[in-house]
């Protein structure tokens, strides 16, 4: 049995693949992982360059199925996975060779059940293989409280027991990685960290995250999907501020400025509408939230200062930001 499966969901990336590819086969613990790639209906080349690294490799695991998006690829390939720890990876990101090495020791020493590190936000340069790098180093969280409030929510940076997986991540949805970390925090017993940064996390122009409609909105569906999770699971009212804040910070920060790149005017404004009627429906009193509070810096002012008129004047000016 392996003691890491490394889950790679493919869909159209021929451009990438191959050095996303190398860099698995290449760690320091090869004899001891499985990469489980799984080609999510892809109709470029990326068939015959996964076929090619299956033929040379033996610990790549190669799956096909019909196209189902990056959460279904992801559910396809954890169903399949027999390592004790689970990781996963986009297959137009690539990683340190001693990574899985790395998170995998880290995990038996301290006794962890989920292992984070740092990474590079990797923005490509018009040379070959040649990247403007920008350092992301988190929070170190002692308790579930500090996830909640302040967790780096993507899947890739992770090494997490696949015992502590009870749920899937999100089919059909945007921003799935967020819905699944908010509810695997209730499983999680012992964090620990790796610190350096191991992971490179490619920017691609045409990739999805970049391209804004209305599905944008699915934020709301994630969000609602996580707080829904902790009142049928009994949980809410232990982590209420923690969630209550994160809430607002991602309806009122981030999702705002992508909602904001949105194209089409109808529905930008709809979001924009759905945004404050979904913060102020679901945490009507959120500017007393006790995190808010104990918070600086200029979010915080923001924040604090946000009402009905300052809402649209951020709106408009986020347009032309």
């Amino acid at each position: 049995m392996p003691k890491v499966s490394v889950i790679v969901p493919v869909y159209n990336v021929e451009q990438y693949l191959e050095k996303c590819l190398n860099s698995l086969v290449g760690q320091t613990i090869a004899d001891d992982i499985e990469i489980i790639v799984v080609n999510d209906g892809s109709t470029d080349g990326s068939h015959d360059i996964i076929k090619e690294f299956e033929e040379k490799h033996s610990n790549i695991i190669y799956l096909r199925k019909e196209n189902g998006g990056l959460s279904d690829a992801r559910n396809y390939g954890l169903k399949r996975a027999t390592g004790d720890y689970i990781a996963f990876l986009d297959s137009d990101d690539f990683v340190d060779e001693t990574l899985y090495e790395k998170l995998y020791n880290k995990a038996i020493e301290e006794e962890a059940d989920y292992v984070e590190c740092d990474f590079y936000w990797a923005y490509p340069k018009r040379k070959k293989d040649k990247y403007k790098l920008k350092l992301d180093k988190g929070i170190r969280y002692e308790n579930k409280e500090e996830m909640i409030s302040h967790g780096r929510v993507c899947a890739w940076n992770k090494l997490i027991k696949k015992d502590i997986i009870t749920e899937e991540f999100p089919k059909g949805l945007k921003f799935e990685d967020i819905e699944f970390f908010y509810k695997l925090v209730p499983n999680i017993n012992k964090v620990a960290f790796v610190e350096e940064p191991l992971i490179y996390y490619v920017q691609r122009s045409n990739s999805l995250i970049n391209k804004q409609d209305y599905t944008t909105g699915q934020i709301f569906n994630v969000l609602n999907n996580s707080i829904d999770f902790y009142e049928k699971e009994g949980l809410f009212e232990e982590y209420k501020d923690e969630l209550g804040y994160i809430y607002t910070k991602l309806l009122f920060c981030s999702s705002l400025k992508r909602i904001a790149k949105v194209k089409d005017r109808v529905a930008r404004e709809r979001l924009f509408y759905e945004t404050w009627q979904n913060v102020n429906t679901r945490f009507p009193n959120w500017k007393k939230n006790p995190i808010l509070k104990k918070e600086k810096g200029l979010k915080k002012v923001y924040l604090m200062h946000l009402n009905k008129y300052v809402f649209k004047l951020t709106c408009f000016i986020l347009r032309f930001i």
